[in-house]
């Protein structure tokens, strides 16, 4: 699905969040949507030179600030705006290294209410689907 049912984000309203609302060093991780619900958002990370270490693998800061800029989408979908919010907690666990393909970043938000909010991100290479990384998060909501 690609429309949340209140009609007020959409693919494009998401995609705009990624150029009106990161740093400049986010933007550059060239990510795109490629699905989200109500509750959550799938973006796609391609594989890059400058993101790559030793042996072609993504690096963990990139695979971290994936994953904390896809979860303030899946708010966004949640929500049907933005609403500012900060990162409280990010734990993440890194399972295996990622090398050769597209990350596909998938958000969810677990539990969101007036004041803060909780979600999981998984991590997957785009060609196999294996999972390579996963993380827990906490935001404050303003």
């Amino acid at each position: 699905m690609n429309q949340a049912p209140d009609n007020s984000v959409s693919t494009d309203t998401l995609q705009q969040a990624l150029r009106d609302l990161f740093a400049p060093w986010v933007q550059a991780l060239n990510m795109k949507v490629e699905r989200f619900d109500t509750d959550s958002v799938t973006l796609r990370m391609p594989q890059s030179e400058q993101l790559s270490r030793v042996g072609g693998m993504l690096c963990g800061q990139a695979m971290m600030a994936a994953a904390d800029t896809a979860m303030v989408l899946a708010l966004i979908a949640h929500f049907g705006q933005f609403r500012p919010c900060s990162t409280v907690q990010l734990s993440s666990s890194f399972m295996k290294p990622l090398s050769g393909q597209d990350a596909l970043v998938t958000a969810r938000v677990l539990r969101a209410g007036k004041a803060m909010a909780f979600g999981e991100i998984d991590l997957s290479g785009a060609v196999d689907g294996k999972s390579v990384f996963r993380a827990s998060t906490t935001y404050a909501l303003m």
